[in-house]
């Protein structure tokens, strides 16, 4: 079994091996004609169950013969331009060389000693983003599984630097449309049930300022103490962005610390001409970045960023098989001082690379035609009386539903939309996703794509007219 170990010996059969496993990636790719092909639960699951883990095929084209018919063929491909539904990017061929090289390598990132060039490569990105948000000449951070695990490690931050008496006097503020990672991070850290304040929004899904600083006063009033204020740029269902510099006057003004979860709005850093919509952001005390989102990397690629480092003192613990604290006398970087992770991929390599081959411009381009995309899409459904739509996007994402002319029971709307979400799903024809507004069942298309087309726009809202109606007739047939 040692010829399958990755040695000086086994070079050339590694070699043959990606290479194998790449072009057979490459050919579904190059053939896909649909985001997805429709399989159900019920279909692909005795396929995986019949397969015997403990009776190897022992050897990898026959393997690859198997994975085509159990992942390949029915993978969701995140490439097609008909694939409009959650937070998932296509990714750019730099990153996944990146990607390539490091599992190869297989550093980890906790130590120096297990990654020496690593670690300064990730540390030269953490300064470029920092420098880019604006952060100062104190800014530092780490790179993360994602968005969830950077919004938990800046909150962790926040409640340590509170220093309340008691956990249950700590608040943490977020619109009421913010990402469910902040309650849940609340749960993580000790917080009661009821330590985030849903803070309400405006017509265009932006927290409301003025109704911020009666939560704050509020706080004051009662005794409690507001840990964090955290503003969203990108909100996961609509994409808004919060008023940063207004947020950022009131965290000023009662001492409370300001994380801004950029997982989704990050793209806007490297953008030329859409840049100033995250004005205000560089006076956070923390942000989220999500490279694996508007960035076009593939997952994982995520990072929290700090404005003063000394702050990631909090997630710091010494041990003397691993950091020992002369280490850190010795100024040796060992990035699991600033990390809730131990072993940790490089995942920063996808990033550089990507940055050396396309610099940020090319990034930046690239997010800036999804944002018009939207915007063009948003002309197409405020003209179009088949459709409601709830925001004029700031990002790239749109919400809407279809309202049947002829029909006046909102519940019968909701379920026409639900049939005509999960109807298109089965037919592999496009994926949107779905959610919910006011109480009542909306869809959504993220943006991510750019070889997405006001085209494939149009089309997908046939379809998705095409099965509500579909389900209404088939609905008044049952009930006649």
């Amino acid at each position: 079994m040692r010829s399958h170990l990755l040695n000086d010996t086994t070079a050339e059969q590694y070699r043959r091996s990606v290479t194998e496993g790449v072009e057979r990636v490459a050919a579904r790719i190059a053939t896909a004609d649909r985001p997805f092909t429709g399989v159900a639960v019920d279909a692909l699951s005795p396929r995986i169950d019949g397969i015997d883990l403990d009776r190897p095929l022992h050897d990898t084209a026959a393997v690859l013969d198997e994975l085509e018919d159990v992942y390949l063929r029915d993978a969701v491909y995140f490439h097609h331009p008909r694939y409009l539904a959650h937070l998932n990017c296509p990714v750019v061929i730099p990153a996944l060389l990146g990607e390539a090289v490091l599992s190869a390598v297989n550093s980890s990132l906790d130590t120096w000693d297990q990654s020496a060039g690593g670690t300064l490569i990730e540390r030269k990105l953490i300064d470029w983003t920092t420098a880019r948000i604006g952060l100062g000449p104190a800014a530092d951070g780490v790179f993360t599984s994602g968005g969830t695990q950077s919004n938990l490690q800046a909150l962790l931050l926040a409640r340590e630097e509170a220093k309340a008496e008691s956990l249950a006097d700590l608040r943490i503020l977020a619109s009421e449309v913010s990402h469910f990672s902040v309650k849940k991070s609340a749960k993580l850290l000790g917080l009661g049930p009821d330590a985030v304040v849903p803070v309400p929004v405006d017509q265009d899904k932006r927290l409301r300022t003025v109704a911020l600083a009666r939560e704050l006063e509020r706080c004051a009033d009662e005794g409690l103490v507001p840990m964090a204020v955290v503003a969203t740029a990108g909100t996961t269902d609509f994409g808004s962005i919060d008023p940063l510099p207004e947020i950022a006057g009131l965290c000023e003004q009662y001492g409370v610390w300001m994380h801004v979860d950029a997982a989704y709005g990050c793209g806007l850093l490297a953008s030329r001409r859409h840049r100033d919509r995250l004005a205000g952001i560089e006076r956070a005390d923390s942000v989220t970045v999500d490279y694996h989102k508007s960035f076009f990397q593939p997952v994982s690629s995520s990072a929290v960023l700090v404005r003063d480092a000394a702050t990631l003192r909090h997630a710091t613990y010494h041990a003397e098989y691993l950091n020992p604290r002369r280490a850190a006398r010795e100024r040796i970087p060992n990035q699991v001082d600033k990390s809730l992770q131990t072993t940790r991929r490089f995942d920063a390599l996808k990033l550089w690379m990507t940055l050396r081959v396309m610099g940020a411009d090319g990034i930046g381009e690239l997010f800036d035609e999804v944002c018009d995309l939207a915007a063009e899409g948003w002309k197409l459904l405020t003209a179009d009386p088949r459709f409601d739509v709830v925001v004029e996007p700031s990002l790239s994402t749109l919400v809407f539903r279809y309202v049947p002319a002829a029909v006046t029971d909102p519940a019968e709307t909701d379920r026409a939309n639900l049939y005509a979400r999960k109807a298109l799903f089965a037919s592999g024809d496009a994926v949107v996703a779905g959610t919910k507004v006011a109480g009542r069942h909306y869809l959504k298309f993220t943006l991510l794509n750019p070889e997405t087309t006001t085209a494939d726009i149009a089309a997908v809202l046939d379809l998705i007219a095409g099965h509500a109606e579909q389900y209404l007739g088939d609905s008044l047939d049952r009930a006649s």
